[in-house]
């Protein structure tokens, strides 16, 4: 913990992302001093350490697999007592949000309920979106989808409140468990999604040896995953990459086509099953 003296984060030398990501920031800064006028060039500006190459693919996220795995956990979590369906109730909007909406943690943490609304399409069909202020401060519409409308209204009624939001609504789009309408925090939403992570793979440790190797998985797994693990599924749905890089707010598709990949065990199936030789 960080109160604790024995927290050291810059003890030992620093990674080589954390490196990278320090001399973003340094460069940064004497890009802002130049613009300034303090001084007359950026002595970064030639460094070629700071170009990084992509990687090929997102390797953070959960296959099909897990993510029932997760769902399967959710679902069986108590609710015998009063607190429990409320925190059940959370926990399962929570990840609908993560999940369906591919919302980051910062962004489930500073959105209100008041900012889904519905608009009708070229048809006279209404639709339901969710506008989301994301990083850097940018907005994007996430398709409020009928199965993810369902479940705000569950949750919704879970704490007393009408099924559908009223426009400009300061409610959070996560509340405390009780009475208290103030935002969670990042940290708070984070330990809830990791002890969701860390349940999950417990009940996977129980059924045998079997598993650990999936348990360990899900124990490394975190919010992010569930944003990775939205890009991912649906490339492998083969949903539009368009749509899909604007459903979670990229800047290009270079960023979205790293989820194109599949299932590693059901590629090496597949290619066993359907490149052959037939000699």
């Amino acid at each position: 913990p960080r109160d604790d003296a024995r927290w050291r984060p810059f003890y030992g030398p620093l990674s080589a992302s954390s490196q990278r990501q320090a001399m973003v920031i340094v460069n940064v800064m004497f890009a802002w001093l130049v613009q300034a006028g303090y001084l007359a060039g950026n002595p970064l500006s030639l460094s070629r350490q700071r170009a990084r190459r992509a990687r090929p693919r997102i390797v953070r996220y959960l296959s099909p697999e897990l993510w029932l795995e997760v769902k399967t956990y959710i679902q069986g979590m108590p609710v015998q007592t009063a607190r429990e369906r409320e925190h059940h109730a959370r926990v399962r909007w929570l990840f609908t949000l993560l999940y369906l909406g591919g919302l980051r943690i910062t962004e489930v943490g500073t959105n209100t309920m008041g900012r889904f609304f519905r608009r009708g399409d070229e048809n006279g069909t209404d639709r339901w979106w969710l506008e989301v202020m994301g990083k850097g401060g940018k907005e994007r519409l996430v398709p409020a989808t009928a199965e993810m409308m369902t479940e705000l209204g569950t949750y919704r009624r879970a704490r007393g409140l009408p099924a559908l939001p009223s426009p400009g609504e300061d409610t959070p789009l996560v509340l405390p468990v009780g009475r208290s309408l103030k935002p969670l925090t990042r940290a708070a939403l984070h330990r809830i999604v990791k002890d969701v992570f860390n349940g999950a793979a417990q009940s996977l440790r129980a059924r045998g040896e079997d598993h650990a190797q999936r348990a360990d998985r899900l124990e490394q797994a975190s919010a992010h995953w569930l944003r990775h693990s939205a890009g991912s599924h649906m490339a492998d749905q083969q949903v539009d990459l368009r749509l899909v890089r604007d459903n979670l707010g990229h800047a290009s598709l270079t960023t979205t086509s790293q989820y194109l990949h599949v299932d590693d065990d059901r590629r090496h199936r597949e290619t066993d099953e359907k490149h052959r030789i037939d000699w």
